[in-house]
């Protein structure tokens, strides 16, 4: 089915109907939710079995980098199928190599060994297997607003409300607070105060926990889920100096904003922050076919040179997955893709945004870079009370809800998360697509409004 079909109510029925007979959701009560039937997608938009066409702000879960597909991946996985549909890791592999190739060619410093896996929680898991194997050391610190993944480690060292329910294996995990100057622990009123009393309060962390036992400090270069809070100017340099000054591994999670997301080819590039380890996923092939990895230096991976490294997966390097990750980033390459995010970013969400915010008194912040935007919504900029509350569900949701039932009605699917809406399209969305965009938010925003006081 394409934009241009007839619409087919009934096929959308059975496909609703089939889903919720067998399907079990993620993050879901069954019985409360009820899964759009999608037909079809392309670029940025997808579409249902009713005509209804939405743009897509949410880029799938922040994933589909360049879009729905993009012809020449879809002929690479194509061509890949025909050619050899999968093999075992333990083989080399042309579409593995050239992968492994590809991204250790964009990744920063010498992380020049690439290990797959499936995605990114798995990536973040085998990421702290890494460092505690190496250092020999057991804790490993993140940070509050944070998300990592809902494996058993990942989840454990993830820091939002979704870790609550499986919180019961975070031996060795110890949380930290991370800058967040709109709503600063540390009672901060500038960026540089918020940098260095979150470097002070991490290094405090470090003494009282003993750096001796530490093995890695886990942070993601600009949080996702979590808010997407770009960190102020010298705090992931101090971080580093801080690792390096205690020996302790410095693990970046580029799981979200890896790959063009950003308006470079990692946050980390934006930084000139080089970590030890590096978690990819989501973008490295558009989330095509599942792909993440960890991007290993070359003093850790030495670590293993004589020594096994005691994990692996069935489909590590899937030549499907690693196909379409070559696929997707001679697209990236070809067509100036993380130049167009850094430009989309800079000309058109950026000031369209902060345009929005100054007409709207239920935005209470606007940040972010590249494609990689977030709206704080809130009752009231100056007490800047959230529009719904922490982890709000129900009745408490409903502002939100009413936010996020606007854009849809308008054709816009939203990211929405706690009293958040985060605007990240596709790195590829052109300028009439934000434009698009920006002014469905600014007719759901006038709803989000109609809460605040």
């Amino acid at each position: 089915m394409t934009p241009h079909d007839a619409p087919d109510p009934r096929t959308g029925a059975a496909v609703k109907a089939a889903d919720r007979a067998h399907v079990f959701h993620s993050w879901s009560a069954q019985g409360l939710i009820d899964p759009l039937a999608v037909a079809g997608a392309e670029g940025s938009y997808f579409w249902d079995y009713d005509g209804n066409r939405y743009l897509d702000f949410t880029s799938g879960l922040v994933f589909t980098n360049i879009g729905y597909q993009h012809p020449k991946v879809v002929a690479a996985i194509q061509e890949q199928a025909g050619k050899l549909a999968t093999f075992a890791p333990a083989f080399a592999v042309e579409a593995r190599s050239e992968a492994a190739r590809l991204i250790a060619e964009r990744t920063p410093g010498d992380l020049d060994k690439i290990f797959f896996t499936n995605g990114g929680a798995e990536a973040v898991e085998n990421a702290i297997r890494l460092a505690r194997l190496h250092t020999g050391r057991h804790k490993v610190l993140s940070a509050f607003r944070s998300y990592h993944g809902a494996t058993a480690q990942a989840i454990n060292l993830t820091g939002d409300p979704r870790r609550w329910a499986s919180d019961t294996g975070s031996a060795g995990v110890v949380r930290f607070w991370a800058p967040f100057l709109y709503r600063s622990p540390f009672y901060s009123t500038t960026e540089a105060e918020e940098c260095a009393r979150a470097l002070t309060h991490l290094e405090d962390t470090i003494a009282f926990e003993g750096p001796a036992g530490i093995a890695a400090i886990i942070l993601e270069t600009v949080p996702g889920t979590a808010g997407i809070m770009t960190p102020p100017p010298g705090y992931l340099a101090g971080v580093r100096e801080i690792c390096d000054r205690y020996g302790i591994v410095l693990v970046l999670d580029e799981v979200m904003s890896g790959f063009g997301r950003t308006g470079s080819w990692f946050a980390a590039d934006l930084y000139g922050v080089t970590p030890d380890l590096m978690t990819f996923a989501k973008g490295v092939n558009s989330g095509y076919v599942p792909l993440g990895g960890v991007a290993i230096s070359a003093e850790i991976a030495a670590t293993f040179d004589k020594r096994p490294f005691p994990g692996g997966l069935t489909y590590s390097g899937h030549p499907l997955a690693c196909a379409a990750a070559v696929a997707t980033i001679n697209v990236m390459e070809d067509e100036g893709v993380v130049g167009h995010a850094a430009h989309i970013g800079a000309t058109v969400l950026e000031p369209g945004l902060r345009e929005l915010a100054e007409r709207h008194p239920s935005v209470g912040e606007v940040r972010g870079t590249g494609v990689f935007w977030a709206l704080e919504l809130v009752k009231s900029r100056e007490t800047r009370e959230p529009l719904v509350p922490y982890n709000a569900s129900g009745a408490d949701a409903a502002p939100m809800a009413a936010f996020g039932a606007a854009c849809k009605k308008n054709g816009l699917w939203p990211f929405i998360n706690m009293n958040r809406t985060h605007v990240v399209p596709p790195c590829n969305v052109s300028e009439a697509e934000a434009k698009e965009g920006l002014a469905v938010l600014d007719a759901a925003l006038a709803v989000a409004d109609e809460y605040t006081t």
